[in-house]
């Protein structure tokens, strides 16, 4: 017997509410599937100047997919960033989303798109792994493990 409320709804309305909440979870499951993450990896710098991150992003469904933001419990803020040269004047932009469309691969790498890792909560070394989840528009989340490289790792 369940220890619930369901547990006092006949057996075929609990069957029905137990298949419900499985299919309703399984879109979800599905759809960040589409999004296929490789190459994940930090450039850390020394002491407490902020990380980047690098991974490339392949959207392999029919939609496009948005990436809104990131979030990490080895750093106290994540957030997109895109370097940009300007009147041979270079510096880094907030991005507040970046669109993957359908079909195609967007690469966060050194002078474009990134991911800026500020505040870091505890020491990383190179070689660790560090999960960062990517905020999508559509509420989803994906979990990734990037590997923590020096600062001359591209």
């Amino acid at each position: 017997m369940l220890p619930t409320p369901l547990a006092n709804l006949p057996r075929p309305v609990r069957v029905w509410c137990l298949t419900f909440l499985l299919f309703s979870a399984m879109p979800s499951a599905l759809f960040a599937a589409d999004l296929q993450i490789s190459d994940a990896r930090i450039r850390l710098l020394p002491g407490d100047i902020p990380a980047a991150g690098y991974v490339t992003l392949t959207n392999v469904g029919e939609n496009d997919t948005t990436l809104i933001g990131a979030e990490s419990a080895a750093f106290d803020d994540v957030s997109i960033h895109q370097s940009v040269s300007q009147d041979e004047v270079a510096s880094m932009q907030h991005v507040d989303q970046l669109t993957v469309a359908a079909g195609e691969q967007v690469k966060l790498a050194p002078g474009g798109y990134h991911l800026m890792l500020m505040k870091r909560k505890h020491p990383i070394d190179v070689g660790d792994e560090i999960e960062i989840t990517l905020l999508l528009r559509n509420g989803q989340q994906q979990n990734a493990k990037f590997h923590a490289g020096a600062p001359t790792t591209q």
